[in-house]
């Protein structure tokens, strides 16, 4: 008889145990890490460009690195592939870009770098703005790809920490807080015709 009440409590308690844990690390893998919300592949004369938008929250040890003029680096990757049945996947683009988000403390401005660009902007939000839109991107030559063929396109984007001062990056390897990333958010691609 006590056997019999017991084991209802028991497994009660271990399942409010269980589903306390999943809550909390969902709330964290979603605090932590970066949606791709949507990613296409536009015609731009020489080949096709990737547009792609992304969703993410610095979270406060972030925030607070930047605001200490530390710069964050965030890395889009790109790739290509096509499956073959008689050997390896063939992956004619496997391409990166990385964008490097700053503080200025003299101008109170935020800044974000790509290339040889730079663009200043009074808030930390308008600058991630620019970070979560990659617009414009070219990815593919129009030499990389056969018309009629069926790929496979691949994006994500992340912090990344190997991009740091040496310093930090020993510490961000350690640091839960600087592991931002998303998964690979894959799509096809159908060459229609060659890019003109």
């Amino acid at each position: 008889m006590i056997i019999k009440r017991f084991f209802p409590l028991r497994f009660a308690a271990v399942l409010w145990f269980a589903l306390a844990v999943c809550l909390t690390a969902a709330g964290q893998a979603r605090a932590d890490s970066i949606a791709v919300q949507r990613a296409s592949l536009q015609s731009d004369g020489n080949g096709w460009a990737l547009d792609a938008r992304f969703d993410f929250e610095l979270n406060s040890s972030l925030e607070d690195a930047v605001n200490r003029g530390i710069p964050l680096y965030f890395t889009t990757d790109f790739e290509l592939s096509r499956p073959r049945w008689y050997w390896f996947d063939e992956q004619p683009v496997s391409v990166s870009q990385s964008i490097r988000l700053s503080f200025q403390p003299l101008t109170r401005e935020y800044r974000v770098s790509s290339g040889g660009l730079q663009q200043g902007f009074p808030t930390l939000s308008d600058a991630l703005a620019v970070i979560k839109h990659i617009t414009s991107w070219h990815v593919i030559e129009r030499n990389d790809v056969h018309p009629g063929e069926t790929y496979t396109a691949s994006v994500r984007m992340q912090l990344d920490v190997a991009l740091m001062p040496k310093p930090f990056q020993i510490d961000a390897v350690n640091n839960r807080d600087w592991n931002l990333v998303s998964d690979w958010k894959r799509f096809t691609f159908t060459v229609t015709e060659r890019a003109k």
